[in-house]
């Protein structure tokens, strides 16, 4: 049996993945998360075998909940259920631990192979991700400008051309205003720009723009 925790602010997509999962005999879902705190609280109490994480919740979030998550149970399996399709995002995710990578829109007919294939200590990642994962080995020093950012800095650069807010990005990752304005700061620094406009074409061209949800 795989015991099952979900974590995902939405109360219809648990709902529905939980319908996803019901008919199957081999998997119990044991616990449901709406936030990054919510996760942590189910890591410590542990009791479960795989984390179906979804990559954009409220306080604690991303590459940096996961990075903490395999920190404190480094044996816990985490399956990346995300609206996020660009190969970047997965690639973050998997190197900061993730077993595997899941876009919500594949979730009805790839969603229990995933678990499954996760569950059994395999890796699910699609084509291209597998691609991108080897051409960074390949070609480490690759001169992509997002590239250079730390994924604290890349998680606020999507938030940021995805439209939100210095102070709704702060309230949503839990940081104050200045954190993220000296994060602002950094990533236009390290990337060459001097406008969110100039940002926001880079996302559009290299296929990083993904909606956030509210």
């Amino acid at each position: 049996m795989i015991r099952i925790v979900i974590a995902d602010d939405h109360t219809i997509m648990r709902e529905g993945l939980k319908r996803i999962l019901d008919g199957a005999p081999d998997i119990d879902i044991v616990g449901e998360a709406v936030d990054g705190f919510d996760v942590l609280n189910h890591i410590r109490q542990g009791g479960f075998d795989l984390l179906l994480l979804d990559l954009s919740m409220p306080g604690r979030s991303g590459v940096e909940l996961i990075r903490q998550i395999k920190s404190e149970a480094p044996k816990l399996a985490i399956l990346i259920l995300t609206m996020h399709e660009e190969e970047q995002y997965a690639v973050r995710a998997i190197r900061a631990g993730a077993q595997g990578y899941l876009t919500k829109e594949s979730a009805g007919t790839q969603l229990l192979g995933a678990i499954r294939r996760v569950a059994a200590g395999r890796p699910y990642i699609s084509t291209e991700v597998a691609e991108q994962l080897a051409l960074n080995i390949m070609m480490p020093n690759e001169s992509l400008l997002h590239k250079q950012l730390s994924d604290r800095e890349f998680e606020v650069f999507s938030l940021l051309v995805a439209g939100k807010s210095i102070t709704d990005i702060a309230n949503g990752l839990h940081l104050s205003v200045k954190t993220v304005s000296t994060h602002k700061t950094r990533i236009m620094q390290k990337m060459g720009m001097n406008s969110l406009s100039e940002m926001v074409q880079y996302a559009v061209a290299h296929r990083l723009l993904s909606p956030f949800k509210t």
